[in-house]
């Protein structure tokens, strides 16, 4: 495999997958900015509602005139936060990103089974953020049905502005992002499958690896029904069909022609892709996690081999729970029973998978080390978030919680912290293998307290305002008697809220600074045991000199009878017992 030459055909149209894992990465970040400058809009919506903000009045003179939030803006803004933020920050970071660079390093493989795919999936993951960003500037302006697009709302132009070209502009982009992560899913399930090292056996994969295989897995099965639902909803939208619409929808006073739809057909199809897409993206924040554990715990993972069995069990239940996101839809409570009883099911694997991951760390020497404090956030954000998770996964409960703010709690614990400080473990843990630089320390844990401790304060202090009865997606709580006294709460909560996004800026910092004058990296700096930390930092095109063959586990610590206390995957039985 010849290096490419040229600056283009190195960098930008490359089918090397540490380059384009790269790209998916910084493009992710960026979007990732968007998506917190909107979250900073909702915040100072439900802390000040009445309070003229001045400024953005001056810059988003349609959507906060006179500096106050209209209800049909604040609809947009939620709407593009979440979509942004779920597909288009923690996807392409996450999942696109560091699963297209790693997963050939560990395996032992030379790149993806098919590199051009794999171009071609980033440039049309690139295509697909732009064309969301460009919503923004549409008539009507951006999308405005809520990140789930439930009709009516997303059916009908006429709806609500956002319901508009802002609406259609969001299912051409979501198309092409369904397009690339599916091409991008193919080829890691191919590349796991066809391309390992010799030696290495499922069984010696890094819990990372396998995260990504199932998560991959998951996406390829479970995005199709999306898009024929995407497809549906566009020929209700210009073509006049009623898939969605149901007989007697008033719209502005006038009486659709439309007959024969429903729009809980639409929750369905969303929702068979939306519940597995929880997990695809919070398996590899749990398999990094857990793959860092070791390092800085100088011991094997507890339980390996149960917490391989636990991904597994968990991609397979969450295929078929999604109805738990529609208890509330009246639906037959023989069906509810089901999907209650399957829901709570899922958290006995995903209980065995924490409990491995607290046992890896029990009796350790621990190295509080960026990397390492970031996944133990994992940890504490996982096992506090899933709790929530246990009572709206029980109809009766839900009932009352569904819609509220306990929702957006839970959901932003484990789909907003858990993967979100996966990501930067990886961030931290990876950094000097991709660029050849260690991070800054001390900028990486005070990063890291300056996420943590706001964040959990937020999203914990949500769980009580559920409690109370607030609802969610409302762009103004002052006008209810009920909940006055909730104002000051929203204040606090605001704040904190605006402190998590400032604290990302020392990342940024930290980042930019450590590119060029961070302190060079060996070829591993962790004395790790895994394959990549046996190539240089960063790895040459083709990652390895001559193919490498796997001897042992990838977790092989303080192993008796070895001078050092670690001993990498390819390392001979004459060096080391092997021990797996």
């Amino acid at each position: 495999m010849d290096e490419p030459r040229g600056f283009l055909r190195r960098y930008v149209f490359s089918t090397d997958h540490k380059v384009i894992g790269i790209q998916y990465i910084l493009t992710g970040l960026v979007m990732g900015l968007f998506g917190a400058g909107l979250a900073v809009l909702i915040r100072l919506q439900l802390g000040w509602p009445e309070v003229p903000k001045t400024l953005l009045g001056v810059w988003l003179p349609n959507g906060m005139p006179g500096g106050i939030m209209t209800p049909e803006f604040y609809l947009a803004v939620v709407t593009m936060h979440g979509t942004i933020m779920v597909f288009f920050f923690i996807s392409y970071v996450l999942v696109s990103g560091f699963g297209n660079y790693l997963v050939p390093l560990q395996i032992g493989a030379k790149d993806m089974a098919f590199p051009l795919l794999n171009m071609l999936s980033f440039w049309v993951a690139l295509l697909s953020a732009v064309v969301m960003l460009l919503s923004f500037l549409v008539e009507g302006g951006a999308a405005a049905a809520g990140w789930t697009a439930y009709p009516p709302l997303s059916a009908v132009a006429s709806a609500v502005p956002g319901s508009a070209l802002g609406q259609s502009v969001w299912l051409l982009s979501m198309a092409l992002f369904i397009a690339s992560f599916t091409m991008s899913g193919l080829n890691i399930v191919a590349t796991v499958f066809s391309l390992r090292a010799p030696g290495m056996s499922m069984m010696r994969l890094p819990l990372t690896v396998w995260s990504y295989f199932i998560a991959s897995i998951l996406g390829v099965l479970a995005f199709p029904p999306l898009t024929a639902a995407a497809i549906m909803l566009l020929f209700d939208r210009h073509l006049g069909t009623s898939f969605f619409l149901p007989a007697g929808l008033v719209i502005g006073g006038t009486v659709l022609p439309h007959q024969g739809g429903s729009p809980l057909l639409w929750q369905h199809l969303f929702w068979f892709l939306g519940h597995p897409e929880v997990y695809v993206l919070i398996l590899p924040a749990l398999g990094i996690a857990a793959d860092i554990l070791p390092v800085f715990t100088r011991k094997p993972p507890f339980g390996y081999r149960w917490s391989v069995y636990s991904l597994i069990a968990v991609g397979a239940l969450s295929m078929v729970v999604w109805g738990h996101h529609m208890f509330v839809s009246g639906m037959s409570p023989f069906t509810g029973e089901y999907f209650s009883l399957a829901t709570l099911t899922i958290t006995v694997p995903m209980a065995i998978y924490g409990v491995n991951m607290l046992g890896s760390v029990w009796g350790g020497a621990v190295r509080l080390t960026s990397p390492m404090v970031w996944s133990l956030g994992v940890i504490a954000l996982f096992g506090s978030g899933g709790f929530g998770g246990i009572y709206l996964g029980n109809a009766t409960a839900d009932m009352q919680l569904h819609d509220t703010y306990f929702v957006v709690g839970h959901f932003h614990l484990m789909i907003g912290g858990v993967t979100m400080f996966g990501m930067f473990a990886g961030i931290y843990y990876w950094f000097p293998k991709m660029f050849g630089r260690l991070m800054h320390e001390g900028l990486g844990k005070a990063h890291f307290w300056a996420t943590f401790v706001p964040f959990f304060m937020v999203f914990f202090a949500q769980h009580f305002q559920g409690l109370q009865g607030m609802p969610r997606r409302y762009y103004a709580f002052s006008t209810y008697e009920y909940l006055r006294e909730a104002a000051a709460q929203n204040g606090v909560i605001s704040m904190l809220a605006i402190a998590v996004v400032a604290g990302q800026f020392i990342f940024l910092a930290n980042f930019l600074w450590s590119l060029f004058r961070g302190r060079v990296a060996g070829e591993d700096p962790w004395q790790a045991t895994t394959l990549e930390w046996t190539v240089p930092s960063p790895p040459p095109h083709g990652n390895f000199v001559a193919q490498p063959i796997v001897r042992r586990w990838p977790y092989d610590y303080s192993v008796d009878g070895v001078s050092h206390d670690y001993v990498p995957q390819t390392a001979t039985a004459s060096e080391a017992a092997v021990t797996s």
